[in-house]
């Protein structure tokens, strides 16, 4: 293996008869070192984006998330819940009941998903709905946008909800909706990707959700957070052991599970970002293939001489295979450094700033081995796949 490396390192630093040839390996090897920094760059700042997602999920979402298995409610009680009850990795846990309710507001109406929380999901999450006796409402921005909601107006939000026994009165229909009003008192973040059919997320005191559904004991869920310092390895040594504890009758959501549609959205993204990057090194890759055929011609004296001297022809296309190779690498080496250092400064320096009013003032950028490994990677791997091609074509 040491003398094909070195005749193709020889080969890739002399200087060719025909200037050209030098000329596209140049051109080959910037075009390959620019698209491992396009990759490395682009799937950073995509990883950014992501991250401000995932923060904004998490500032609504538990930790954990307990529903049953079939069914749309349970009653949270047993040797499981009483387990679950002390162990001191549950900071905290929060009653909730889900459902999708029918609203009204100043004659504009929706189908929404409300939750009704209690007074442990209000302190986690600074929410105050309740002053004296009238309950108020958290909305989210989609809802507040589509129906003109405004914590500043005075006027409530009408709630509908059917009877749950399903029981109709020809003669009287509305009599078979509970009916609530409330008032709104803030607008947030509130995702709501995995409730298909609904406008928008409301969230309200499990009082006034109870009244509604009727459900006085039932739970859709019981919502987990951490303890403070609670480390991954010991919160995903919890979750399996609450999934021992609850059985076969409950389903123990983590963070993924809750959006899951959303998080298998942005891996799709990103993946499809990336091929679409990895297809235009491709392209780039073809500049590699044009030199080293150019390079095989030019060196057909030299090939002759190594045949003479009994060189076979699996050593001769090593050197060809080689120094194609080699330009990949280096091109490769040098996009690496480049795309890492400039992924770094926009990281901690936010060079480039974020156009218009976003939540962020610089493009987020963050940078993961993984990425960069697969990167370099799939170049390396693209770079030898061209390289093959005239050098088994063309040193016969």
């Amino acid at each position: 293996m040491r003398l094909p490396l070195y005749i193709a390192g020889r080969y890739l630093f002399a200087k060719k008869s025909h200037n050209v040839i030098n000329i596209i390996s140049a051109i080959s090897a910037a075009g390959m070192a620019i698209g491992t920094a396009a990759l490395i760059l682009v799937l950073s700042v995509f990883n950014g984006f992501n991250g401000i997602i995932e923060k904004n999920l998490s500032s609504v979402e538990a930790d954990l998330r307990v529903v049953p298995a079939e069914g749309k409610t349970f009653v949270p009680e047993g040797p499981a819940f009483d387990w679950l009850y002390d162990a001191p990795q549950a900071g905290s846990l929060s009653s909730v009941i889900s459902d999708k309710v029918f609203i009204s507001y100043e004659g504009k109406q929706s189908v929404v998903n409300a939750r009704g929380v209690d007074e442990v999901y209000e302190e986690e999450m600074g929410l105050n709905l309740r002053n004296g006796d009238i309950r108020l409402a958290a909305v989210s921005s989609d809802l507040a946008w589509s129906l003109g909601i405004n914590p500043k107006f005075l006027s409530p939000i009408q709630i509908w909800y059917p009877d749950r026994t399903g029981y109709i009165s020809p003669s009287n229909p509305a009599a078979s909706l509970h009916t609530a009003e409330i008032h709104a008192a803030k607008v947030m973040d509130i995702p709501h990707t995995s409730d298909s059919g609904a406008d928008g997320t409301m969230i309200i005191p499990i009082g006034v959700m109870r009244s509604l559904t009727g459900y006085y004991k039932e739970v859709s869920a019981v919502e987990i957070r951490f303890s403070e310092g609670l480390s991954p390895r010991a919160a995903r040594a919890f979750r399996r052991e609450l999934g021992k504890q609850l059985g076969d009758a409950f389903i123990v959501q983590d963070r993924y599970m809750q959006d899951e549609s959303l998080y298998k959205m942005m891996r799709y993204e990103k993946a499809a970002i990336f091929l679409i990057l990895i297809f235009i090194v491709i392209i780039i890759s073809l500049n590699i293939f044009g030199s080293l055929s150019m390079l095989v011609i030019e060196k057909q004296e030299d090939i002759a001489t190594l045949r003479a001297m009994g060189a076979d022809e699996r050593l001769i296309r090593r050197v060809f295979v080689l120094e194609g190779w080699m330009i990949s690498l280096l091109g490769m080496a040098v996009g690496v450094v480049l795309g890492v250092g400039l992924a770094l400064l926009q990281q901690h320096f936010g060079l480039i700033k974020m156009p218009g009013n976003f939540v962020v003032d610089a493009y987020p950028v963050v940078l993961r081995l993984g990425d960069v490994l697969l990167s370099a990677a799939g170049v390396a791997l693209i770079g030898l796949i061209v390289a093959l091609a005239p050098a088994f074509s063309r040193s016969k």
